[in-house]
């Protein structure tokens, strides 16, 4: 910040979006296109990868321009951003709706029986919607998130902190649960910690059965440019342990096979994670339809999380 105006840069990559809002005689700028909306502000445009403006109350001046190169994280719709935010033109709570579409349209020929779909709240809950829509399940909320007192959960550092804020903001409506065959959509699985825990807590309050739809593909390595996917070790996933405990350090040199859902590797990997986490039957969004869902170009969008591939 100067005393004639503000400075703002996105990075190389654009992994992080920058927008520029407007409004008579004056702009501001912000991560979250969501945060000027009720203010009086209409989108004016986002910065490029790598670009620098100067702003100031009358104008916007490029100092630097845009890179043709740009990795925009894929998390930030699946799970991170919030549902009114639009990062690159596309809006949050339309891509989860998408997202839930394809999930549902995957499973069409599928024979399970589903007596209503429910999202983990929030960010599942969106991607629940469109697969409801899609599917003419109905759609219910099984459980309440209580939030006044509790961050999200992924945001302390300590993992029993973060377990116990997932299990104690989640309130049970009993009515919806018991003797019901659930299908439960969550933004993604990474230690797989709290979706057992949830889907147990399920269990305990009646459900026959929980089939567990993920809305982005396994993910196989900790991201290393946001840490929107934290873990202090690549061991912490899921996907790795599984795949520890199925072909042992050997494994590892199969990650093209395991991150590819046509495999056999894949498909072992997912059943012993169904397994593991007591899913009646687990089926993840696939790197195609989650990419589908965003509707960029695949080379825009960075699928690290899932593909080990920058």
């Amino acid at each position: 910040m100067t005393k004639e105006g503000i400075y703002a840069a996105r990075d190389k990559l654009g992994r992080t979006p920058v927008i520029i809002g407007e409004k008579e005689d004056v702009y501001c700028i912000t991560f979250e296109s969501s945060a000027f909306l009720n203010l009086g502000y209409h989108h004016y445009r986002d910065l490029g990868p790598g670009e620098i403006d100067f702003i100031t109350p009358q104008w916007v001046e490029v100092v630097k321009g845009a890179g043709e190169e740009m990795r925009i994280c894929s998390f930030l719709w699946v799970y991170y951003g919030y549902p009114t935010s639009t990062y690159e033109g596309v809006n949050v709570e339309c891509m989860r709706n998408r997202c839930g579409d394809l999930l549902a349209q995957h499973d069409e020929r599928s024979d399970i029986h589903i007596d209503s779909v429910a999202g983990v709240p929030d960010s599942g809950t969106a991607h629940a919607v469109g697969y409801s829509n899609r599917s003419k399940i109905p759609f219910s909320r099984p459980f309440i998130k209580y939030t006044p007192t509790w961050p999200r959960s992924f945001m302390p550092t300590s993992q029993k902190q973060r377990n116990m804020i997932a299990k104690m903001k989640l309130i049970p409506v009993q009515e919806l649960i018991e003797d019901k065959s659930l299908l439960l959509i969550d933004d993604s699985i990474v230690r797989g910690t709290q979706l057992g825990e949830t889907t147990q807590f399920l269990y305990d309050s009646g459900a026959r059965e929980v089939h567990v739809r993920p809305a982005c593909p396994p993910i196989l390595f900790g991201c290393k440019y946001l840490n929107f996917s934290r873990s202090s070790s690549e061991m912490e996933l899921i996907t790795r342990r599984t795949i520890m405990e199925l072909e042992g350090q050997g494994g590892f040199d199969h990650l093209d096979e395991y991150a590819d859902s046509k495999t056999e590797r894949y498909k072992k990997m997912v059943e012993a994670i169904g397994k593991k986490l007591d899913f009646t039957t687990l089926g993840y969004q696939t790197l195609d339809g989650m990419l589908e869902a965003i509707g960029l170009p695949k080379d825009q969008v960075c699928t690290y999380c899932w593909t080990g591939k920058e």
